[in-house]
């Protein structure tokens, strides 16, 4: 099917299902994904790339992705718009090019051909997926959401060829079942999941390049310990509220580089393309599990200046495992 038609199909699907009513289930926590990925090069910089000066600093200035379903003569053709809430599905895309051709050829980068992050419309439930691609093209990861809402998935890519870019698109996805609203956490630096304690330092920063440090500790004490995830010691997405924007986050540092420690503080460097309220989601392993914690920021705010909360943070990630 067209995008176009697929696109409007979905929209009227959307509201026979849902009218003016759906949302996420109240209180539900920031929750994961199955399937444990294996340790890869962050972004696939290559020395050659760092000698450079690319990269890392062109990605800072990126402006914020996913908000468009085609970009750069690519399309994310998602097969699968609808599921039930709380019910096992799979979840199935393509990536097509300009010819509505599937894209069978990709560069690996976090030692992945492609990423998939799912976030429901008021940033509560967030899974980061690892999908299987088939020899077709199509591919292809178990889902099972929570509550009944609008989600919509992030597919992060670099096609095959020289002179490709690095690409995020988006698509909405409905999930049906009885609505029941939730309220976006309040902003808090400090934020308590599966036992772990982590706190953010740093600004998101409107147009500009800023530090973020999480530093995680557990009972009181820091953790020195962590183990490599996708090429570091810790994964970072922020997506901002409204539009669900996607930013490009990349780590200060890699595991195995000579002078980046496992911990207890993980550093980032992001740039926020607007003010605004924002949702971060930090993936760190530890004695091999790995954790999510969400942070409520708002940019150009240090976390200890945001305002009181009128909503409690989540106490920690409804875990399924990366």
């Amino acid at each position: 099917m067209h995008t176009g038609l697929r696109t409007a199909a979905f929209a009227a699907a959307l509201a026979a299902t849902f009218g003016t009513a759906y949302g996420v289930g109240a209180g539900v926590d920031p929750i994961v994904a199955d399937g444990e990925p294996a340790p890869h090069d962050e972004h696939g910089e290559s020395p050659e790339q760092r000698q450079k000066g690319e990269s890392r600093a062109g990605h800072e200035n990126a402006p914020a992705g996913g908000l468009q379903i085609s970009e750069a003569g690519y399309t994310l053709d998602l097969a699968t718009p609808r599921v039930t809430a709380g019910q096992h599905a799979e979840l199935r895309f393509t990536v097509r090019d300009a010819h509505g051709e599937a894209v069978t050829a990709y560069q690996r980068e976090h030692d992945r051909e492609l990423h998939l992050v799912l976030a429901s419309r008021d940033l509560v439930t967030y899974r980061h997926l690892h999908p299987a691609r088939a020899a077709d093209g199509t591919w292809s990861t178990p889902v099972d959401l929570p509550a009944a809402g609008g989600y919509r998935v992030f597919a992060d890519f670099t096609p095959a060829g020289e002179d490709a870019e690095n690409l995020t698109l988006g698509a909405d996805l409905a999930a049906s079942g009885r609505y029941e609203p939730a309220r976006l956490p309040a902003p808090d630096s400090t934020v308590r999941t599966d036992g772990y304690e982590v706190e953010l330092a740093g600004s998101l920063r409107p147009g500009k390049a800023s530090e973020l440090k999480l530093n995680v500790s557990r009972d009181g004490a820091p953790v020195n310990d962590l183990q490599p995830y996708l090429g570091a010691y810790g994964h970072l997405v922020a997506l901002r509220s409204g539009d669900l924007a996607h930013l490009h986050v990349h780590p200060n540092g890699e595991s195995g580089d000579g002078t980046t420690r496992p911990g207890p503080e993980i550093s980032f460097t992001a740039t926020a393309p607007s003010g605004g309220t924002y949702r971060l989601f930090l993936d760190f392993r530890h004695q091999g599990q790995v954790h999510t914690a969400a942070f409520t920021v708002r940019a150009g705010s240090t976390p200890g200046a945001q305002e009181p909360a009128s909503a409690t943070a989540p106490e920690h990630a409804d875990g399924h495992g990366h």
